[in-house]
């Protein structure tokens, strides 16, 4: 354990200087002027205009990252007024602007409490603000409280208060495993089981690798007895969620050689690249991925020509994101 939270720290190190060339200041200019409103929502252009967590969680960590204090704020404030619960330090998970009342599911999603914790904890030390690092522990305190399970051999992050159970088992999505938040997390409250987080997710990406592909899929099913198999619940895809694993992996510094060869065996042609695969049948998208999964694919091979793109008008909200976020893992991958 003592070596691994000594990792933990040496990655932390690295990770406390994002990156600040004038092209990432250009992204945060483009992604705020097409994906922010002036009240501070995070627009899902390509998703009926709707706003998630996630994408809260996502712009606090851009706007931490780019050092616009202002604009943090104003992502945060709206954050808690609209999606916030009453019975715990989580949020709504979606907020659709065009029904009554724009928060009709009041279920969480734990990326995006995640993210936001996150966000704040790294504010708190950009901006030597202790307000913010008392919000995200109250966040944490109910994220691990609530969500941070024992399940099946393996420590896992549920991804709701509700739902995502069956009978003997649950479904999780590895895309929820935000590895550097973890380590910092971890760095913060070395007591919890942030760390066992970061090793149970090598171990279940390692365990997760199904079809001829052997790659691990969106949903995952995980039993009692530590089984795993694609989620009956959703097409068996290794799709838009599980695309971020990679990047979310070597952002912090988890992704080894082994766990990184089923990725670069499938995006060896970065010139067929389709945004998903069904792994069992082999079905993919009838066309390529954009911009912010090429991005992905880049980073695991180390291919660095992408921190030089800005978004297009051709980027919607999530690809635009991904890039922004493949950008800053860069960071911690090219130490």
């Amino acid at each position: 354990m003592m070596r691994l939270v000594k990792l933990l720290f040496l990655v932390s190190m690295v990770m406390l200087h994002p990156l600040t060339c004038l092209a990432q200041d250009l992204d945060w200019a483009i992604y705020k002027q097409r994906f922010v409103s002036d009240s501070g929502r995070v627009i899902d252009t390509y998703n009926k205009n709707i706003s998630h967590s996630e994408g809260q969680g996502w712009g606090m960590l851009f706007a931490e990252a780019n050092d616009d204090k202002t604009s943090f704020d104003l992502l945060w404030r709206w954050s808690r007024k609209n999606l916030a619960r009453n019975d715990a330090l989580l949020f709504s998970w979606r907020y659709d602007p065009s029904v009554r009342p724009p928060v009709k599911d009041p279920n969480n999603a734990s990326d995006g409490d995640i993210l936001i914790a996150w966000a704040l904890h790294k504010a708190a030390k950009r901006w030597n603000d202790q307000n913010y690092e008392t919000a995200s522990a109250a966040i944490r305190a109910d994220i691990h409280k609530l969500l941070v399970k024992d399940y099946g051999g393996y420590t896992v992050v549920v991804p709701g208060l509700t739902g995502f159970s069956a009978e003997g088992s649950i479904d999780i999505n590895l895309s929820y495993w935000i590895i550097p938040a973890f380590i910092d997390f971890a760095l913060q409250e070395p007591e919890k089981k942030w760390a066992a987080l970061v090793r149970d997710g090598q171990r279940l990406l390692a365990a997760s690798r199904f079809g001829e592909l052997n790659l691990p899929v969106d949903w995952i099913r995980l039993t009692e007895q530590g089984e795993l198999s694609p989620s009956p619940e959703w097409p068996s895809r290794f799709s838009y969620d599980a695309v971020r694993i990679p990047m979310y992996f070597i952002w912090g510094a988890s992704l080894t050689a082994e766990l990184e060869l089923p990725f670069r065996a499938y995006w060896k042609n970065p010139d067929v690249m389709s945004p998903w695969v069904d792994v069992l049948t082999k079905e993919t998208a009838p066309y390529l991925a954009p911009t912010g999964i090429v991005a992905v694919r880049s980073l695991v091979f180390r291919d660095y020509s992408f921190l030089s793109l800005a978004p297009s008008e051709q980027d919607d909200y999530f690809s635009t994101s991904l890039l922004m976020l493949s950008k800053l893992a860069a960071g911690t991958a090219q130490k």
